[in-house]
């Protein structure tokens, strides 16, 4: 039984969908003033060695939410910092806490955090991943859609943790995804091979993003330099020009298309302040979903580690 949330590729699409339909009931219990307790008395800890607005206050609100605690760690305040070896910190945090939420650089972290840990190991962002981000991009797109079957969704920009998790997420759930990338910047290989043989429709990957974004329902962006890439500024801001989001590449997938950024934006760059302003700009209530489904995923996760 994997009681480990490291990707979208470990699990079933009955199984993701259903965290998707149980942030959207939370959700909407929320907004008619209903409050859960079923994590009271139970404790995470957010161990993080990058910086993060929206992911750490997020799953903070999601806890508190659910009458559970938080414990937050960054680098510098834990042994990670000082070297103390993964299985280590794993087995000793599994008996203070119900669920260690992890964000961090290499996706060997996370697994090896999960491989000694005797509770759930959540990636809340690794440089290959970024399962939670694209679950609550998900069940944002289904929001508008009403469906995520046949819903044609484009990616434009750097082939990221982001760009991978979208792959993986197309491939289980069965839409056709599109993404526009320069030469060298393309995503992960070996995931998109693995996607590609799973997927029963096609993921593609293009050089021009107006061919790119024809015919898109969802079109998502992110930042061209990550977290760990800033020395790379200003060499991708010139191979990535062509790839801006702006109003008139935007109109050659139509008025029903919606934009995702995950955030923070850097407005100018990926995308324009028009557009992120605009009508078509679904953003906010993106950035929302993110506490709601945050909330199913340790609902989920918690509980089913006790009942193993």
């Amino acid at each position: 039984m994997n009681n480990h949330l490291l990707a979208l590729g470990d699990f079933s699409q009955e199984t993701l969908r259903s965290l998707i339909d149980r942030a959207i009931a939370l959700k909407a219990e929320r907004k008619r003033g209903v409050r859960h307790q079923v994590l009271a008395g139970r404790t995470i800890c957010l161990l993080f060695e990058k910086p993060s607005t929206r992911t750490r206050v997020s799953f903070e609100a999601a806890m508190y939410g659910l009458g559970g605690q938080v414990i937050f760690m960054s680098a510098k305040e834990s042994q990670l910092g000082r070297g103390e070896p993964l299985k280590d910190t794993a087995r000793v945090l599994s008996r203070y806490v119900d669920a260690i939420v992890v964000r961090t650089f290499g996706q060997h972290v996370v697994e090896e955090l999960a491989r000694y840990a005797t509770v759930p190991v959540i990636n809340a962002l690794t440089d290959l991943y970024h399962p939670c981000q694209v679950l609550s991009d998900l069940m944002t797109v289904l929001e508008m859609k009403k469906t995520l079957d046949g819903v044609k969704c484009v990616w434009i920009g750097d082939g990221n943790n982001m760009a991978n998790a979208w792959i993986e997420a197309a491939s289980i759930f069965g839409f056709p995804l599109t993404l526009a990338c320069p030469a060298g910047f393309g995503p992960d290989e070996t995931i998109l091979a693995k996607a590609r043989a799973r997927s029963p429709l096609p993921i593609v990957v293009l050089r021009d993003p107006a061919e790119a974004i024809r015919g898109a329902e969802a079109v998502s962006v992110d930042v061209w330099a990550s977290m760990g890439q800033e020395a790379e500024q200003e060499q991708r801001l010139g191979l990535f020009r062509d790839y801006q989001l702006d109003a008139a590449l935007l109109a050659k997938a139509g008025r029903e298309a919606i934009v995702l950024h995950c955030l923070p934006a850097h407005r100018g760059e990926e995308v324009t302040d028009e557009v992120l302003e605009g009508p078509q700009s679904v953003i906010f209530e993106q950035a929302e979903n993110k506490m709601h489904i945050h909330a199913a995923i340790l609902e989920h996760f918690i509980l089913k580690g006790k009942a193993a």
